[in-house]
């Protein structure tokens, strides 16, 4: 079923391709264009929820992956440009989750992402 169907014309549509529906719950939150504003959410998002998050997304981590590299990374739909977002956010997270245990880095002082350029997308 089409998005725009799905959702109605009053509704906003959804941000992630179909065979990826069940994070739209995660997509406002998590589907950042950038790194800084990753590194911050990550910073701001209670552990609980930036679990929640990791155990929902990882299982289907590498698919997401897959999915997107059938597309130009040039001329990405908005859809898997979101998905794509989401799949930089796991990685973000995942060192969260994986390595610190907490959100914030022991010992990183004031520590802040800075980026004079970025990958794109």
């Amino acid at each position: 079923m089409p998005n725009a169907t799905r959702w109605g014309s009053d509704m906003p549509g959804p941000k992630l391709p179909d065979a990826f529906a069940e994070f739209e719950h995660f997509a406002e939150k998590w589907c950042l264009a950038t790194e800084p504003e990753r590194w911050e959410t990550r910073l701001n998002t209670p552990m609980p929820e930036i679990h929640a998050f990791y155990e929902a997304f990882s299982p289907r981590f590498e698919e997401a992956i897959d999915y997107c590299d059938k597309f130009p990374l040039d001329d990405l739909p908005d859809d898997v440009l979101n998905l794509l977002h989401l799949v930089y956010s796991m990685i973000m997270v995942s060192m969260a989750v994986e390595v610190f245990g907490t959100q914030k880095p022991a010992d990183s002082a004031d520590a802040v992402i800075d980026r004079v350029s970025a990958p794109v997308p």
